[in-house]
């Protein structure tokens, strides 16, 4: 019996040795290391002789002539399907339905050319047509367990994989929203810049109005000229980030963007009498915050095996609270840089008005009424960048503390 076994799965990989892939001896050893084992060959083909995976099944689909396929949990298999399959009777055949189209039920089967597969399958499913694929034991095994263990409708494996997506998309977000904090906080650095430059103008203007320490009248232009320098390369680093990466997402945008990376609760939580409500605030922000306290839930299903879907649903739930989190700092950026811009064009506003009531009217007011239009232009800006987002600071979210 192992004679006849061992030339068929030599026949069945012909194409291995072919293609010089695989050496006839290294094909007989990996045959007699998984018969001693009780190993499938397929595995020890992969694992211990580096064989590819589409090679292995590229010889197989070729020896049973039909296509192949590969296991995926994204594939939506028609719950009618899976109603009434026996998932013991369907580790020992190693066949499972895929797909129906066309009155045809696609089945997947490690031994396609198997007599009594057909016979199996016409128990299950009464149908004149029927196309057969070839695919990995092991993949078939991952096809019953994901697709099997749970109610038709709550496909597991298709479950995993879309809150992994959904995280992935969350996790692009919170990217994104760092990137936009790192250039809040490089605006802010060229303010500062325009801070100094503006600070060092100020000064040459209270010494030109003064002519103290004897120094020269030219020194203090210089000092003028070099301000000005300074504050412009500080504005033009500033404005450059203020139109071209900070200004499309407005405060608004990044909520609602926070708000679209959540819609997974929608499709893959199921939770009913989780505890103490928590209310909703006013803003559209803190009730997002509010509404995954609400989720924040551990239960334990049964069969133990389901306990890891739950546990990435808890994961996506706190990556979601994460991702609140990061806008709520993106926005807190976005009050400093505005907070900001509002204490420095304060400070130099009223700086000008002090020096033009102080020196009273000269040819010198003209570099005053700059320190003032400086400001109250800094007021609005911040005023622009501030006040949007005031609302929402006074309203955190609050989640509640496990016992």
């Amino acid at each position: 019996m192992t004679i006849i076994s061992s030339d068929i799965e030599t026949v069945r990989f012909r194409n291995l040795l072919d293609e010089g892939v695989l050496g006839r001896q290294e094909l007989a050893a990996a045959i007699s290391s998984a018969d001693a084992r009780a190993v499938d060959l397929e595995t020890v083909l992969i694992r211990e002789y580096g064989v590819p995976r589409h090679r292995v099944l590229q010889a197989s689909a070729d020896y049973y002539n039909c296509p192949f396929i590969e296991y995926d949990e994204r594939m939506p298999i028609p719950p009618d399907l899976l109603t009434g399959l026996d998932s013991d009777r369907l580790f020992l055949s190693n066949w499972f339905p895929i797909a129906r189209g066309n009155e045809t039920v696609i089945i997947v089967s490690n031994d396609p050319s198997d007599p009594e597969l057909l016979d199996e399958v016409r128990r299950f499913f009464r149908t004149e047509k029927y196309e057969f694929l070839f695919a990995l034991r092991e993949d078939i095994r991952w096809f019953i367990k994901d697709f099997l263990h749970a109610k038709p409708g709550h496909l597991v494996g298709t479950e995993r994989t879309g809150l992994a997506h959904w995280r992935n998309n969350m996790a692009l977000w919170r990217t994104r929203l760092a990137c936009y904090r790192n250039d809040l906080a490089k605006g802010r650095t060229h303010l500062a810049v325009l801070r100094w430059g503006l600070g060092i103008i100020a000064l040459a203007d209270v010494l030109l109005h003064t002519l103290r320490f004897g120094a020269h009248i030219y020194l203090y232009w210089g000092m003028i000229g070099a301000g000005l320098a300074i504050g412009s390369w500080g504005l033009s680093g500033y404005l450059r980030i203020r139109r071209s990466n900070i200004r499309p997402p407005g405060n608004q945008t990044m909520v609602e963007v926070t708000s679209a990376t959540l819609y997974f609760l929608e499709n893959y939580h199921f939770i009913e009498n989780t505890g103490a409500y928590v209310p909703t605030k006013g803003t559209m922000l803190a009730r997002l915050g509010d509404f995954l306290a609400n989720h924040c839930t551990i239960l334990y299903p049964q069969p133990a095996s389901l306990e890891r879907t739950q546990l990435a649903r808890e994961r996506n739930v706190l990556a979601g609270q994460r991702t609140v989190t990061a806008c709520y700092r993106s926005i807190y950026a976005r009050a400093r840089t505005g907070l900001a811009l509002i204490r420095t064009g304060v400070s130099f506003s009223s700086l000008g008005i002090l020096l033009m009531g102080y020196f009273k009217f000269s040819f010198l007011a003209v570099i005053d009424i700059i320190l003032l239009a400086a400001g109250v232009l800094m007021v609005v800006d911040g005023a622009l960048w501030y006040l949007p987002v005031r609302k929402e600071q006074s309203e955190l979210p609050r989640c509640p503390v496990p016992e």
